[in-house]
């Protein structure tokens, strides 16, 4: 919309006829056809006394009229200088905004996917351990993998025979041999120690699994999403200010 075709828009809306509006304005109804025909352009006063006769601010007045009108032909006009700068630079902050969050979500969602890749969170680890069985107090920490050469010796010492040898070994092997395995998602040494009645456990690392933590998939998953929404930020900000320049 021009500025003649919005001016004439606002009279005909009242029911003035062009001498009843001219009178509203202080102006004359000759000058006021070649306003609504486009055929002068208002200055800055005119401009104002206008307005004060029609009772609108700038805004409200030029809100419908064309960018290009405002950008071209009515530019002189420092009211309307100001509204386009303004306009620009609301339109500037809304794209860098679109643009900012894009960014954001791009960094955000790679620094997710990193954090799933390398564990930060989340272990994709798991530390199996074995205990062979329950370490008595006074016993060795050795005993289950010393005691065929402890029984050997005392064989050798003549300590016990050949006969006791064989059943003590076996009389071990049934009943203090309990094997025990655990699968940890922290990383405890090489051996750690865990208290059980008359005596503990110890515990040594047998196997380091590597896996995806369950966590890191979703973690992966969703930082998947948030990078994939930073493209789609910057492709509905250029679909958004195309369809601008098409309504301008």
């Amino acid at each position: 919309m021009n500025f003649g075709e919005k001016l004439k828009q606002i009279r005909t809306q009242r029911g003035l006829t062009q001498p009843q509006f001219a009178e509203q304005l202080g102006i004359e109804q000759s000058y006021l056809s070649k306003l609504e025909n486009d055929k002068s352009v208002p200055s800055a006063e005119m401009l104002t006394s206008i307005l004060a006769g029609i009772g609108m601010d700038t805004a409200t007045f030029l809100q419908d009229v064309d960018k290009d009108v405002l950008a071209t032909t009515l530019r002189h006009i420092p009211a309307v200088d100001q509204l386009n700068r303004h306009a620009v630079a609301v339109q500037v902050h809304r794209y860098r905004r679109w643009v900012y969050g894009s960014a954001a979500a791009w960094i955000l969602g790679f620094a997710m996917m990193l954090a799933a890749n390398d564990g930060i969170f989340f272990s994709n680890k798991v530390y199996r351990y074995v205990s062979l069985g329950v370490i008595l107090a006074g016993e060795p920490e050795t005993i289950f993998e010393k005691q065929d050469e402890i029984l050997s010796l005392r064989q050798m010492a003549r300590v016990i025979t050949h006969e006791q040898f064989a059943s003590q070994l076996a009389d071990f092997k049934a009943n203090r041999v309990r094997p025990v395995t655990v699968e940890l998602p922290a990383y405890r040494g090489n051996s750690f120690r865990q208290p059980e009645r008359n005596g503990y456990r110890r515990f040594d690392l047998l196997k380091t699994q590597h896996v995806q933590a369950f966590g890191n998939r979703i973690l992966q998953f969703l930082g998947a999403i948030v990078f994939a929404s930073g493209f789609a930020g910057v492709f509905i900000e250029w679909r958004l200010r195309r369809i601008r320049t098409r309504l301008r």
